[in-house]
């Protein structure tokens, strides 16, 4: 029960440092879960990529010969 009373403490001590530190760890667990997720879903399937021409053509506004 000592734990959770320094933590209350903290919290209203640091506030925006427990507030970053909770905002850390849901960063560094999204990744964990939002992957997978994506993974099982099938659509996250890798779209063939364009020439490199077409890329250089279509950002420079040229028309290609």
């Amino acid at each position: 029960m000592a734990v959770m009373e320094k933590l209350r403490m903290f919290v209203a001590q640091e506030p925006v440092v427990a507030a970053s530190c909770l905002m850390g760890a849901f960063g560094l667990f999204l990744p964990a879960v939002v992957r997978p997720m994506l993974d099982s879903f099938e659509s996250s399937k890798q779209v063939p990529q364009p020439a490199l021409s077409d890329v250089v053509a279509g950002v420079t506004g040229k028309k290609q010969q």
